[in-house]
């Protein structure tokens, strides 16, 4: 509405700023805001910014499944409901040259000739997150595919979620060793497990699980290989892991398995 009285000659033009009260540009100025943040709610509405599906600030929404933010191995094996029972005795510690992985927490036996030190890069081929980037191997025979090795590897994998040191080991360990068959050897293969059971490593609780392997491979003439994983707590949200791998065309080092793992300490 015009601010003229009524029965003026013409319309009243709009107050100058000269004559407008601080009160009445104080109003116009609140309208004006009240308006451009409506416009803005409204907006925001229509492309909906306020959908409780939606992420905010401050953590995850309601109905989001807070499981896709764990590592696979933490949602494969949540925190185990009680303590774990006691490792088995503790071997006496092995004398000798050693390998120190200190990126994952742990240190072992090094072998003499033919083994040589790792130099083929980071292998991480599971579906776990395990990154093998330390250790020893030679080369045992080479065909179609490249070469095959004998392997003595250490890396680890993130088994908890957050500053958690709550680990499942018996779930763990299982699951990185499935992982293992699955990712470095041919399919179909046929395990038979011959060890599979929670010990104590350099005083650590840890999984070791040892198999042998039977499969078949053009041009390959090792048709198995004995296999150990052995996953250990190592109080941190990341489990040190180490595998050994000896072909059956080198089965005359297979005694060395039980000695490198008998040699784990923590670092």
């Amino acid at each position: 509405m015009g601010s003229g009285s009524p029965g003026a000659a013409g319309p009243a033009g709009p107050p100058s700023a000269a004559t407008t009260s601080p009160v009445a540009r104080w109003l116009v100025a609140g309208g004006v805001v009240l308006v451009l943040g409506l416009v803005v709610v409204l907006t925001l509405a229509a492309t909906g910014a306020f959908r409780s599906d939606r992420p905010t600030l401050f953590g995850p929404v309601a109905g989001e499944d807070p499981e896709a933010s764990k590592p696979p191995l933490a949602r494969l094996c949540p925190p185990a409901s009680e303590d774990p029972p006691p490792g088995g005795e503790q071997p006496s510690p092995v004398d000798g040259p050693r390998i120190t992985d200190r990126d994952s927490g742990i240190s072992y036996l090094r072998l003499g000739s033919p083994w040589q030190l790792w130099d083929q890069g980071s292998w991480g081929q599971g579906t776990l997150g395990v990154d093998f980037g330390t250790g020893y191997y030679f080369v045992t025979e080479t065909y179609s595919g490249g070469d095959y090795l004998a392997s003595v590897l250490s890396g680890k994998v993130p088994a908890t979620v957050g500053d958690s040191l709550s680990l499942n080991l018996p779930c763990a360990g299982r699951q990185v060793a499935e992982d293992v068959r699955r990712a470095y050897y041919p399919q179909p293969n046929v395990k038979k497990q011959t060890r599979d059971e929670q010990v104590l490593v350099g005083g650590r609780p840890a999984w070791v699980s040892t198999f042998h392997l039977s499969f078949e491979a053009n041009g390959l003439e090792a048709r198995g290989e004995q296999v150990a994983v052995v996953l250990v707590d190592v109080g941190r949200p990341d489990a040190a892991v180490l595998y050994i791998s000896i072909p059956d065309t080198h089965r005359q080092y297979n005694p060395e398995i039980d000695r490198v793992i008998a040699s784990i300490q923590p670092a």
